[in-house]
């Protein structure tokens, strides 16, 4: 083909159509802040976790309510999600995990080109369980306790002589805290973490915990195990001899305690993150994108039911559907002070 014979006229658009089929992104007019929201369209992201699924299709049936124009949600990496957030790629996302994420968030540019906005779910306890049962005829509170070699075995099922505490996948980073507590607690000779699929070892502590036997394992929230094992009800959390964690992190007891309890890991909570110029140009996204927020509780139980088989992307839709039905009253509290912001 040559060139010599077009116009610039007609080879802008070629041009245009080349660069957005090579890096599969569309292209959009930064948004003007006296647009109203029937102009503006929202892109988004979530990973490959399914509840994050049902927390974006209910963030955006708000802003469909409020007048956007949603564009497909697309299913990327945690890197690729802050990266295209901090280059204008995508207006928002609800992946921010703080304080887990606190590098990837950096790694793409921190608060200069992303901003934190709400938080959509509060901050929640990690640490070790135990069956409740044990916990009162045991008289085990702390984690500390099963350097007592009569206590560690009560939780031994594959008969070598030491606890079986059902922990991480290998490479998350909860594993490598698990075992740093082994170590600094003295425990390496009395526990010993199972490593493998976290939600296969999970069943695996619920099949013993229904049998009657002890269960010994790390959980965190929201996740579908506390809608099952109920902590203060079928489990009780587990304290740490004192606070202790990889890589001279230097966080304080105050960091690592909940309701009292020393459980030897942060809390965090997740938040949603948006482009900073997106945020300032469309201040009624930005206060709904600051108020939506899901209960632990809540959680707990959407994350069971996706567990449980409403695991497609038009089951979560369904379920986001619900969730706003059932939670009409708030939703519409949250949409009244969102549009408020516009005016």
């Amino acid at each position: 083909m040559n060139l010599q014979f077009w116009s610039k006229s007609s080879l802008i658009p070629t041009v245009v159509s080349l660069i957005m089929a090579l890096t599969g992104c569309s292209l959009t007019v930064p948004s003007a802040s006296n647009l109203s929201p029937e102009e503006v369209t929202i892109r988004s992201a979530h990973s490959t976790w399914l509840d994050e699924i049902f927390q974006t299709e209910v963030v955006n049936i708000g802003l469909e309510q409020l007048g956007y124009q949603i564009a497909p949600v697309q299913r990327l990496e945690y890197p690729g999600i802050y990266l295209s957030l901090a280059n204008g790629n995508l207006d928002y996302s609800v992946i921010y995990y703080s304080a887990s994420h606190n590098s990837m968030f950096d790694r793409a540019g921190g608060d200069e080109k992303i901003q934190k906005l709400g938080v959509l779910v509060p901050i929640a306890t990690r640490g070790y369980q135990i069956d409740k049962k044990t916990a009162e005829e045991y008289g085990i509170t702390n984690l500390g306790q099963l350097q007592d070699e009569s206590l560690a075995r009560l939780f031994d099922w594959d008969g070598d002589g030491k606890a079986n505490l059902a922990g991480c996948n290998p490479g998350w980073g909860c594993a490598s805290i698990i075992n740093h507590h082994l170590e600094v607690y003295g425990l390496q000779e009395k526990v010993e973490q199972e490593q493998g699929v976290y939600e296969a070892l999970l069943n695996d502590e619920i099949t013993r915990y229904q049998e009657g036997k002890p269960v010994l394992f790390y959980a965190y929230n929201p996740h579908w195990i506390s809608a099952i094992l109920r902590p203060d009800i079928d489990t009780i959390w587990l304290e740490v001899p004192f606070t202790s964690l990889p890589k001279n992190q230097g966080l304080s007891e105050a960091e690592t305690s909940f309701n009292g309890k020393n459980t030897g890991f942060p809390g965090g909570a997740q938040e949603i993150v948006v482009n900073p110029e997106f945020a300032a140009t469309n201040p009624v996204a930005k206060r709904w994108l600051e108020l939506v927020e899901f209960s632990l509780e809540d959680m707990n139980e959407i994350s069971l039911q996706i567990k449980e088989g409403e695991n497609s992307p038009e089951k979560i839709s369904l379920l986001a559907e619900e969730w706003v039905q059932e939670n009409q009253e708030q939703f519409d509290r949250w949409i009244a002070e969102a549009k408020a912001a516009g005016e």
